[in-house]
């Protein structure tokens, strides 16, 4: 995968700026990925995660922030895409060193990219970071944040999933349907409270024994299975990929018995084509940077001063989003995805081109 991008090179992404990061005494090895600065300064979050390849790094922060920056202007926010990564295990190099030194590069950006929590970073190494750079979201309550994103983010993804539901079903609700969850981590666990509240029966699963341990004490009510593929085979009527990218492929597609995709991951689609095999199959697809903007909707408002319930409406408005978007895929006639990609490229086309009207 490439950086610039040509006419004769379908793989190249067009990012503004790709940043290599490395501080060899605290072992820090960090790539920040700009995208997109046509609606404001990036932001996204930095995941921590022990790739197999630098190779493997650049390519997961290339696709993430490039659908931040489409899930920025899908959830309205006058803000461009960004995210980074940080290579190795958490659990082995995260240090109080390594995160102050990644916090100084991030500073050194000029505030061109803001960061925040992901995969593997918490709201704690968001307080460490902010002790170097004043641009990080996702701080601690004690420090003037908006605490754990996790939070709006399944709420978002509940409004979307409803919204499809809607689409298909013709109501707004999981009500009496079965919904099948890959992933009880940070936003899973929030996911599976607001369905069994609204009256689904929910079907999950998690690599982490911890995880499905929660659930077990938590929700007695939910199924568990043993992995994935067993979810994705299940009698289920919507399927939540929530845990990492590139949960839906030809395999998975060709299996899957849901009518509906709605879920709380990034990157949920590994390659260019999966949405054309989804809408085949008659599966509903509800494009993951709609209905997981709730996160960011929710670490956006920090930056103007946190108000919960301010934020909570402006990531409720997921599901006016998400119903408007599956009218105009059925109006056009093209899978969701494409006119989401549509929706936001129009936004950052119109409001970035009044960056060309010169102010004093």
């Amino acid at each position: 995968m490439g950086v610039f991008a040509t006419t004769d090179d379908p793989e190249a992404t067009g990012h503004e700026q790709v940043v290599f990061c490395q501080d060899k005494q605290t072992g820090l090895k960090a790539i920040i990925g700009i995208y997109s600065t046509a609606l404001g300064p990036a932001l996204g979050g930095t995941r921590f995660y022990p790739y197999d390849s630098e190779a493997a790094a650049l390519a997961d922060v290339l696709d993430l922030s490039r659908g931040m920056a489409y899930k920025n202007a899908l959830a309205g926010l006058d803000l461009g895409g960004g995210k980074a990564v940080i290579w190795g295990d958490p659990e082995q190099i995260k240090s109080e060193a390594l995160l102050r030194a990644y916090g100084r590069f991030v500073e050194s950006l000029g505030g061109r990219y803001y960061t925040a929590c992901d995969v593997g970073t918490y709201v704690p190494d968001m307080d460490v970071i902010a002790r170097e750079t004043r641009y990080v979201t996702g701080r601690s309550v004690e420090h003037g944040g908006a605490g754990d994103s996790s939070i709006l983010t399944a709420w978002g993804v509940f409004q979307g999933m409803r919204a499809a539901a809607e689409h298909v079903w013709g109501v707004p609700t999981l009500r009496g349907r079965r919904v099948g969850v890959a992933g009880l981590g940070k936003v899973g666990k929030y996911l599976v409270g607001h369905l069994s509240e609204d009256g689904a029966e929910v079907v999950a699963t998690d690599v982490n024994p911890r995880a499905l341990d929660w659930a077990r004490a938590t929700h007695p009510e939910v199924h568990l299975v043993d992995d994935v593929a067993a979810l994705v085979t299940a009698d289920i009527d919507v399927y939540a990929p929530c845990a990492l990218g590139g949960a839906l492929d030809d395999d998975t597609v060709a299996t899957l018995r849901a009518r509906v995709v709605a879920g709380a991951a990034n990157n949920q689609l590994a390659h260019s084509g999966v949405e054309k095999l989804l809408a085949d199959r008659g599966i509903l697809y509800a494009p993951d940077y709609v209905v997981n903007a709730g996160g960011v909707i929710q670490v956006a408002d920090e930056i103007e001063g946190f108000d919960f319930e301010r934020a909570k409406m402006r990531a409720t408005r997921i599901y006016d989003t998400t119903r408007e978007i599956l009218r105009l895929a059925d109006t056009d006639g093209v899978p969701p995805a494409v006119a989401a990609d549509r929706l936001a490229e129009r936004r950052m086309a119109e409001i970035g081109r009044l960056r060309a009207i010169h102010l004093r």
